[in-house]
């Protein structure tokens, strides 16, 4: 069991950036396995390849997590704490992105077809119901809802499977990878097709176009998810350890509850950005 022996809980929230390096190789290895074993199902074989390097981890922060619920410590305080947890899952996924992304951008025309077939196709059912780059008002409740239940599925799943949410969380990285890489590559072959050849500004160029296409909502977005998959993971915990009816668990209710409604503002504040500021930079 090497991958997830390269950190611990405690060094990964002391040092959170290192999960970034680590989501990128995680994701290396998951796609190299999944194209060299799995090849004709390896747009779905990697996703699962990277949610078993990122399980021990996941689970063993979230654990961490929920023992700090049972001091006797101030909300704020725990807050605080679940913050250096929410920083190193977002560079995880913020890793497990790039990594997709670069595979995208590099990989041979004729490879990327079967390796990433389900994310494009998830990715084009999305742009179907999306009309245009334009400031929409009457998009703001679909996409909140939208969202909504992907949220609700992160809660269920991580109360259930304790690290379930991992699953849906690496399942939207790797789809934005390849959005992100998808973009990026199309920006290039426009440059390519204008001017006969790709300067390094040119690149540079894309790449600021893609991040900036996806993260302005995105951020707020994936963060949503991640403290509500905490939440859940946190509950799925203690129920694990029999602290269920005691006054501990009251504790790990009351605390995951302040998650979830943290959680649910974030998710607006990202649909609300969505409609009414990104459209600004792509229109």
């Amino acid at each position: 069991m090497v991958l997830e022996s390269l950190i611990t809980p405690m060094g990964a929230e002391e040092r959170p950036w290192q999960m970034f390096f680590l989501g990128i190789l995680f994701s290396l290895v998951g796609i190299g396995f999944s194209v060299w074993v799995f090849e004709g199902q390896s747009s779905l074989v990697m996703v699962f390849l990277i949610v078993m390097a990122s399980i021990p981890i996941v689970f063993n922060t979230m654990r961490l997590e929920e023992k700090k619920d049972e001091l006797d410590y101030a909300e704020t305080y725990l807050l605080k704490e679940h913050a250096k947890a929410l920083s190193l899952y977002m560079f995880l996924f913020a890793g497990i992105v790039f990594a997709c992304a670069v595979v995208y951008i590099f990989a041979p025309e004729t490879k990327l077809i079967s390796l990433f077939t389900v994310q494009t196709q998830a990715i084009t059912d999305v742009n179907s119901r999306v009309a245009g780059n334009v400031i929409n008002p009457d998009a703001l409740p679909l996409i909140f809802l939208n969202n909504l239940k992907v949220l609700i599925f992160c809660i269920i799943f991580a109360f259930v499977y304790g690290v379930g949410a991992i699953f849906i969380l690496v399942w939207n990285a790797t789809v934005i990878g390849v959005a992100l890489g998808d973009f990026i590559r199309s920006q290039l072959g426009t440059v390519t097709e204008v001017l006969g050849y790709t300067t390094m500004s040119s690149y540079f160029q894309a790449i600021s176009l893609g991040v900036l296409r996806y993260a302005t909502h995105g951020v707020f977005e994936i963060l949503a998810y991640f403290i509500a998959g905490l939440a859940g993971g946190i509950i799925s915990i203690s129920v694990v350890r029999h602290n269920f009816g005691t006054p501990k668990f009251d504790k790990v209710l009351l605390d995951s509850a302040g998650l979830m409604i943290i959680s649910l503002v974030v998710l607006f504040v990202a649909a609300v950005v969505e409609v009414y500021i990104t459209p600004l930079f792509f229109v």
